[in-house]
């Protein structure tokens, strides 16, 4: 049938489907260009939509991914305004539109205390929207919406908000059932796992009739399990409100009673009332605090709560449309006897938001905030790796704060009422959302976070051979992905920085983590040995963990030679056998490494146990050596362009002079000259060079030529034991 022929005197059918995140909160749907043709609709015309309640929004031509396919794309405010859900059938028609005289709001929520500058604020947000009476609408404030309803307008029918309309808002709430809560256009970056709950749980509760004719019974319960503040509770509650099920929450701890039986008694009154209210879904938040695994707890009351639960779950009848979901992010302590078919039996990783998932949060949680022409939300979500959902609400709701300060000044706290024009004028810029991610630890790395200052290339003078192999190891791989995949070859996993003390070997790394945007976990050897049997290699098998659920992440181990040596050289306690076996495993073992790359310092490279210098674990050895007369010169450019130094200062014949000095040499003799300046003249404001060379007398080169053939010869002996050809690379003194 022609679209033509289907056009009947109520419009065109069009099943309902969410709206992309560009269109929220706009009033906005969109639908066929063709479709649109015959209705004789223009971008920006004003469409009724008839589902159980007739509503209205401006319309705007389908993406061209959904041309040729008869559907309506619309947010949750206006499905509710339309009484429809997600794959409900719609009727479409041109809309008649008359200007407002009269728009009367009330709150549905609570009383609100309107003053003067808010009703000019509202009609500036409501400015050309369509509206029905009996539609909710959203005005933010601050960055949050407070819902009113269109309690009142004349004329009645379809109309646009004017300059010329007339705006009363009451200050008595109106109680409304139908105010959407969490839809599925407020959850960003978990597409497919929204996909399987709508599939599993939402088909069989709204069209149980498929599953009949097909002959099989709906899941029965799902165990949601990820990280921390990645959506879970989120998802439940989405998935409540678009069923339109009763919803029943338990936080997992409130339901444990020290009385005899009174736990399991709540858990049965609440399936009893799941059962009478049904469709229902009984929501478990936090699973592995009631139901832990039942031979690793002492205590009798968990024991007869797991098994209370079990029954429950094997006691629902197929047909009961009661739906379990439960979460946790440490399903590993769920008692198995859960999680097989018939009780949990779909288990959905919530996973960290890739930088698509991440760009979604962000919209979502900007959605209703002002923000300057310069916000870059692009940006942004390239930064913020290893950033769950909540972690970028926090960093939201931060750079409001930040905003909000700038104009503390112009509100008079005592007086109660904020300036007149003052709310248009606020604006959230990308400033604060720089000053805000500076603020923001991601949630998963907290425990073990290190703050690391910010050190880029051009701070770390030479070793361009070096920071160049150190980018393709490590920024390429994270920046440039496809061209890995393309060549198909895997980066390197580790990357092993030696050589003699003080040449900059963590500079390095922190200036690899700062330049690749990466997270960066720093372990400094010894802090991971421990007394205990078996609490170091937890230790590395925690940082490992948290790494990859992080990623991209640097892991940087300074002096690695302290926790890895040789192995048949270590003491009784074989603490650094197990540690170094732990490393082996976690760099090579079943689980995927991901984007996580190992970098290690040391400059005892000879007392390492080999096993860990082979392609796969340490794949690159990367010697640093002490910088050439170019290089020095770089280092005191750096550390003296702060220094007010005298026109007689020759930084080239101060280069010339410091043979065998290292990085951390230069710095301490820049240090001394200036004391020496302070100790000729207390009030002194230049460092001439006799101070430079005062200072040479006192500050010595670190570096031997024995210590240089060291490191050479071992890197030598290195290669030829891996069968690695040795090439010298531009520079002196510098292997690859």
């Amino acid at each position: 049938m022609s679209i033509s022929e289907r056009i009947s005197p109520k419009g065109v059918e069009l099943k309902v489907m969410e709206a992309k995140q560009r269109d929220v909160g706009r009033g906005r749907v969109r639908i066929d260009k063709m479709i649109m043709d015959m209705l004789g609709l223009h971008n920006g015309d004003v469409v009724e939509i008839e589902g159980k309640r007739v509503t209205a929004a401006t319309v705007w031509p389908a993406y061209p991914e959904d041309q040729g396919l008869d559907i309506i794309r619309m947010d949750g405010l206006i499905r509710r305004n339309a009484g429809v859900n997600i794959g409900d059938k719609v009727y479409v028609r041109k809309a008649k539109v008359k200007k407002a005289v009269l728009v009367k709001l009330a709150p549905t929520s609570f009383n609100v205390t309107i003053d003067e500058g808010f009703v000019p604020y509202a009609k500036k947000k409501l400015m050309d929207f369509p509206v029905v009476e009996g539609d909710t609408v959203l005005i933010p404030i601050l960055g949050q919406t407070i819902p009113f309803v269109i309690v009142h307008t004349k004329p009645s029918g379809v109309v646009r908000i004017t300059h010329n309309t007339n705006i009363i808002i009451l200050e008595r709430y109106v109680e409304q059932t139908k105010v959407p809560k969490v839809t599925w256009e407020d959850i960003g970056g978990l597409g497919p796992v929204i996909q399987k709950l709508r599939e599993l749980i939402e088909l069989p509760l709204r069209y149980p009739e498929v599953f009949k004719r097909l002959g099989i019974e709906p899941p029965k319960g799902v165990l949601l399990y990820g990280p921390p503040g990645t959506g879970k509770t989120l998802l439940a509650k989405a998935l409540a409100n678009e069923t339109e099920a009763h919803f029943i929450a338990i936080n997992g701890p409130e339901i444990m009673s020290k009385y005899y039986g009174e736990s399991e008694q709540r858990l049965r009154e609440i399936f009893e009332e799941a059962r009478k209210n049904a469709p229902s879904i009984i929501f478990i938040d936090e699973i592995d605090a009631i139901a832990p695994k039942r031979e690793e707890v002492t205590g009798e009351v968990e024991k007869r709560v797991v098994a209370q639960l079990l029954t429950l779950l094997d006691g629902l009848e197929a047909r009961e449309d009661v739906v379990v979901i439960a979460a946790t992010n440490r399903p590993n302590a769920v008692d198995p006897a859960l999680r097989r078919p018939g009780r949990l039996e779909i288990e959905l990783e919530i996973p960290l938001p890739d930088k698509k998932g991440r760009l979604e949060i962000l919209q979502i949680h900007t959605r209703n905030m002002p923000l300057a022409d310069d916000v870059d939300l692009e940006r942004l979500a390239e930064m913020t790796h290893g950033y769950t959902g909540a972690d970028l609400a926090a960093l939201a709701r931060s750079a409001a704060f930040y905003a909000l300060r700038r104009y503390l000044p112009e509100i008079d706290l005592d007086k109660g009422e904020l300036p007149p024009g003052l709310l248009e004028r606020i604006k959230v810029t990308m400033e604060d959302f720089l000053n805000a991610y500076k603020d923001i630890v991601p949630s998963g790395l907290r425990e073990i976070y290190v703050e690391v200052p910010e050190v880029h290339w051009e701070d770390i003078g030479g070793l361009e051979e070096v920071k160049q192999q150190l980018r393709e190891a490590v920024e390429w791989p994270l920046k440039y992905p496809n061209a890995f995949k393309r060549l198909g070859i895997e980066p390197p996993k580790g990357i092993l920085l030696f050589g003699p003390p003080g040449t900059g070997k963590t500079l390095l790394a922190k200036a690899a983590a700062t330049e690749s945007q990466a997270n960066f976990i720093a372990v400094r050897g010894p802090e991971v040995l421990s007394k205990w049997v078996g609490e170091s290699e937890k230790a590395i098998r925690e940082i490992f963990r948290k790494a990859r659920q992080a990623a991209p992440t640097i892991v940087f181990f300074d002096e690695i030679d302290s926790i890895a040596p040789i192995r048949s050289f270590s003491g009784d306690s074989h603490v650094t056998e197990r540690i170094v076996s732990q490393l082996l495993t976690e760099m090579d073992g079943i689980e995927r490494m991901g984007n996580v790359v190992v970098i290690a310092s040391t400059n005892r490279p000879d007392i390492i146990d080999p096993a860990l210098l082979r392609p796969g674990r340490f794949d690159k050895m990367i010697y640093v050596p002490p910088p050439d007369k170019h290089a020095r010169f770089k280092i005191l450019l750096i550390h003296t362009k702060n220094m007010p130094l005298a026109m007689d200062v020759d930084l080239m014949r101060l280069a010339e002079l410091t043979e065998g000095y290292s990085g951390a040499d230069l710095e301490a003799l820049c240090r001394e000259a200036a004391m020496e300046a302070l100790r000729e003249d207390l009030n002194a404001i230049t460092v001439h060079m006799r101070h430079f060379e005062k200072a040479l007398k006192k500050v010595r080169p670190s570096i031997t030529p024995d210590m240089i053939k060291f490191y050479e010869t071992w890197l030598e002996r290195a290669q030829q034991r891996l069968g690695m050809g040795t090439r010298r690379a531009q520079g002196p003194n510098i292997y690859t």
